[in-house]
């Protein structure tokens, strides 16, 4: 887009996503994965979903602070960055786990799984 200036080396401007990727950098949605790359192909995980998700719904004036504690057996896994998102995920059940007392934040975030957060977004919590 006109006048972005564009801090990952891997988005190729005039690609298909460059213009949502301007957008989400300029609205602190995305901050890339780090040494000025964004890994456009790669899948993301569980805890990225969610930190986009904290990220766009704080844009629309949403709280997710939360104080909740991850049940979880592999709570200590999750990143720093997505602590606070994955509590205020879990907390208002936009995500559920994996079953087995594991809510997986690393493991990669399949389509069914986004489309069942994405609803459960709009339908709770962008209502």
């Amino acid at each position: 887009p006109a006048g972005w200036e564009n801090p990952f080396t891997d988005v190729l401007n005039g690609s298909w996503f460059t213009q949502a990727v301007a957008w989400a950098a300029e609205n602190g949605i995305v901050n890339g994965v780090g040494n000025h790359k964004f890994e456009p192909d790669s899948n993301i995980t569980r805890e990225q979903m969610v930190t986009f998700l904290a990220r766009y719904a704080q844009l629309q004036d949403v709280d997710t602070a939360s104080s909740a504690e991850l049940d979880f057996t592999d709570a200590g896994s999750v990143s720093d960055y997505a602590q606070e998102a994955m509590a205020w995920a879990v907390e208002t059940g936009l995500v559920q786990g994996m079953g087995n007392g594991k809510l997986d934040p690393k493991g990669p975030a399949t389509r069914a799984q986004m489309a069942t957060v994405l609803m459960r977004f709009c339908e709770s919590i962008l209502k």
